[in-house]
């Protein structure tokens, strides 16, 4: 991607992000719950460098009791999303999911993983897989599991 185009794509994602916040808060969170066929999340992190939380919404392909998965696609940016690089440096995150937040440990999924995932997840979203053409780096998938 051109630098012009990672710029579109960064203010692209920001104002997505903050578009899906404003209508969570002015809906009491009832809306929208999903997002191109995903549901959508709030995504809690210690910030790398400041140690301060911070929080961003995402969709999730595949989800259920014990874990969630996302993807670290930031639309085919050339660069990992600020929120993937937050969690690799401190896995212990939490997720709000329909009003419920619940503290999980995230990895990124291994090769075998997301060979496994993958077919699912652009089933469920297939801008995915364009995202990944649109790049050079590997788009990491990220399992995040429940801690009890």
């Amino acid at each position: 991607m051109s630098k012009q185009n990672d710029l579109m794509a960064s203010v692209g994602a920001r104002m997505l992000e903050n578009g899906h916040r404003v209508l969570l808060a002015v809906t009491c969170g009832r809306f929208p719950k999903r997002i191109g066929g995903m549901e959508t999340l709030e995504l809690h992190t210690i910030g790398r460098t400041s140690g301060q939380r911070r929080s961003t919404m995402l969709t999730t392909p595949i989800a259920d009791e014990r874990r969630v998965i996302v993807v670290a696609s930031k639309g085919g940016y050339d660069q990992h999303p600020d929120w993937y690089k937050n969690l690799s440096a401190n896995p212990d995150v939490e997720i709000t999911r329909a009003g419920q937040t619940r503290k999980m440990r995230a990895r990124t999924a291994s090769p075998e993983e997301k060979a496994e995932l993958w077919p699912t997840i652009v089933s469920v979203y297939r801008g995915y897989e364009g995202y990944q053409k649109h790049t050079e780096r590997d788009i990491p998938v990220v399992i995040c599991e429940a801690v009890d």
